[in-house]
């Protein structure tokens, strides 16, 4: 049995000034996103396509501009209406946590529709070239939420799971003894940060060093975090939950269905266009 660190949110106060751990998480997914998109611009693929450091800086802020409007949109109509709009001024307090992955996807999807059409470039090349650096920062995000103890597991079926963990209740943050959700529970973020993104990265980093169809590697991605996303969700304690033919299914299932039948279409489509020989159309700069 573990017990959750509860460490301090805030990771330095600087007089009035509080940084929090959850907003690291995501300056070290951006800072991720940089570092290996420095990387893939090197691969003889990529380099062919004519991308340069100057495009990974302006599709950074576009992309960030998706994942923090898209990310709190997204948790704020998908799975918590009622709690924000009953006290609106909560939506601005993306410190306090609450960032749904499925808004942060469409959020960047419409940035870089955006980016793509400023800079003159197809947007499937776009989703290409940006999916695998995608899953490292969704890792980090999900550290975020381990450390700010949201998302909690379910409660375990096997007490002896090694590392089933008492999970902190963070409805009672000012009791003066620590307050734990009933029983033991699966980590739930520590699955999806090592599943969703530590595994999803290492599949679609070997996966896209290659050249592709158009669109192979952005469907790729699409596919294994769907899949991934689905799986875990089995693990973590729904949002809400509805039953389809008499099974249980959660929200981030629900919404993660979407994305599993799209990418299974989207990687058809980009395998049939390259067998039927057409040619590879590379974007201008």
């Amino acid at each position: 049995m573990l017990i959750h660190p509860m460490p301090d949110p805030v990771a330095l106060q600087l007089g009035p000034v509080a940084i929090h751990w959850y907003g690291l998480m995501y300056v070290l997914a951006f800072a991720l996103f940089i570092a290996l998109g420095r990387v893939r611009i090197k691969q003889p693929h990529i380099a062919a396509q004519l991308w340069k450091k100057e495009d990974l800086d302006d599709m950074l802020f576009y992309g960030m501009m998706g994942v923090i409007i898209g990310g709190r949109l997204g948790e704020v109509l998908f799975y918590e209406p009622v709690k924000y709009f009953s006290d609106p001024i909560e939506i601005f307090k993306v410190w306090h946590g609450g960032m749904s992955f499925h808004g942060g996807f469409l959020g960047v999807v419409i940035a870089m529709s955006l980016w793509a059409r400023k800079a003159g470039r197809n947007l499937l090349d776009v989703y290409d070239f940006i999916a695998p650096l995608v899953p490292l920062g969704y890792a980090a995000g999900r550290m975020g939420n381990f450390i700010n103890a949201e998302l909690p597991g379910r409660v375990v079926s096997d007490p002896s799971l090694p590392w089933a963990m008492l999970w902190p209740d963070i409805r009672y943050p000012l009791h003066p003894d620590p307050v734990f959700l009933q029983g033991l529970r699966h980590p739930s973020p520590i699955y999806q940060m090592l599943i969703d993104g530590l595994l999803v990265f290492v599949i679609l980093w070997l996966y896209s060093r290659k050249e592709r169809p158009r669109l192979a590697v952005g469907a790729m991605y699409t596919l294994l975090y769907g899949c991934a996303r689905f799986f875990t969700e089995w693990f973590r304690t729904p949002d809400w939950e509805t039953n389809v033919l008499g099974l249980p299914i959660t929200s981030g299932q629900v919404l993660s269905l979407p994305m599993i039948v799209g990418a299974i279409l989207m990687l058809v489509w980009a395998y049939k266009v390259r067998q039927q020989g057409r040619p590879p159309i590379i974007s201008k700069a």
